[in-house]
């Protein structure tokens, strides 16, 4: 019975020793020459400047609304899209409705970006 884990056992091993070597050779191999750029604080490809109480445009909540709303539709909907036919068959118009429910309540989440101009390229 044990020997038929064996070989999960090794891959599981050697995988965490190959990570803690690649996590650790940057330490060993690379350069460490701390100086003041290298330390100062860094902010999405900016320096930080002026206050931590700006407000943020809210084009980037905006663009953050919508990849969520994307992941979830595709989370979502291609499960259910991939099976649809057999679920019709079993179910009827009820394998229909709850979906379309959740696409309503999606789309009441585009109609909101778009009326706030999130959809724009200025």
């Amino acid at each position: 019975m044990i020997l038929d884990y064996i070989p999960i056992i090794l891959v599981l091993i050697v995988s965490a020793i190959f990570a803690i070597i690649v996590v650790f050779s940057s330490q060993i191999f690379g350069p460490s020459r701390s100086n003041k750029i290298k330390t100062m604080s860094y902010e999405s490809g900016k320096d930080p400047v002026g206050s931590t109480h700006e407000r943020i445009s809210i084009k980037y909540y905006l663009v953050a609304m919508l990849f969520i709303i994307f992941d979830i539709e595709v989370i979502y909907v291609y499960p259910w899209a991939v099976q649809f036919k057999s679920l019709y068959s079993e179910f009827g118009i009820f394998a229909f409705v709850p979906m379309f429910i959740f696409l309503v309540v999606l789309e009441l989440g585009f109609l909101y970006i778009f009326m706030k101009g999130g959809l724009k390229w200025d």
